[in-house]
Formats: C-alpha cells, sequence, structure tokens
C-alpha cells in the first residue's frame, strides 16, 4: 500500500489585510488537526515575539487546534452535543487571541495588543473568512484503498 503526500500551500499571504490592522501582531491559519497552513506576522513588530518563525507558527498552529477542540467540549458540556463554536478569545496581560472557523477543517487565529479594537478585529477575520473560505479550507483525504 503506497500513498501519495503532497505539500500545502502556504496560505500567509492571504493574512495581510489582518495584519495591516493597528494592534494586530500576529496571524495564522491551522488544520483542524494542527497544521499550520499559513501565518504572517505584521511589520515593525518590536517585543519578545516580533515575527513568528515557522516552529513557533507551528507550536502555535498545534496549541490552536487544542484551544478549539477544548472549546468545542466546553460548548457541548453547556449547551449539548451539536452546539457549535463559532469564536474563541483568549485575554492576557499582553493583548487577545482570537479563534474563528475558517472553512472545512480550518481555523484562523489573531493576535493583538492590548491597545487593538478587539471588535473590529473580529469583523474583519469574519470578512476575510467569508472572502476566502474556500482557500482556507482544509479538505478531508482520500480514504486509502487496497488498489492505492
Amino acid at each position: 500500500m503506497t500513498g501519495i503526500i503532497t505539500r500545502l500551500p502556504d496560505l500567509g499571504w492571504m493574512l495581510r489585510p489582518l495584519t495591516e490592522i493597528p494592534g494586530v501582531r500576529h496571524a495564522v491559519v491551522v488544520s483542524e488537526d494542527g497544521l499550520r497552513l499559513g501565518h504572517l506576522s505584521a511589520e515593525n513588530l518590536t517585543g519578545p515575539v516580533a515575527s513568528l518563525s515557522v516552529a513557533e507558527a507551528e507550536a502555535l498552529s498545534a496549541a490552536c487546534a487544542a484551544m478549539n477542540m477544548t472549546g468545542r467540549s466546553t460548548a457541548a458540556l453547556f449547551f449539548g452535543r451539536g452546539a457549535g463554536v463559532r469564536q474563541l478569545m483568549l485575554e492576557s496581560d499582553h493583548g487577545f487571541v482570537l479563534f474563528t472557523h475558517a472553512g472545512v477543517g480550518a481555523h484562523l487565529g489573531v493576535a493583538t495588543d492590548t491597545e487593538a479594537d478587539v471588535g473590529l478585529v473580529a469583523q474583519q477575520m469574519q470578512l476575510l473568512v467569508a472572502k476566502i473560505g474556500a482557500h482556507l479550507s482544509s479538505q478531508p483525504r482520500d480514504p486509502v484503498t487496497d488498489s492505492s
């Protein structure tokens, strides 16, 4: 039995409109199972994480997937099985992280500083997902058959 491994396209270029919003630091697109599909940092950032490396973005992708699964489990406990999660928000001493569903099997995460207009960021995330949702979707892999 053999399989074909294909390289996923880097979708980071699609995140530029988000990283141009004042206060937005980083944006990442992740698959539901925690794979990095793309990331981008705002220009001219300072501080401990001025630009996400690929390794940092991959670690962040795994954390985002875990947060989304925890959110889904929590919603199911409070509202019953089948309760969907539209958006998650994490607030820290240094800013906010927003997560939203971004197509089939994909999620979008955006990190901001404390001065960002979180409502505007959330709105722009939804507009981006609506415009390019097909590109942000991570389609299920083809099932492997004995003839493969």
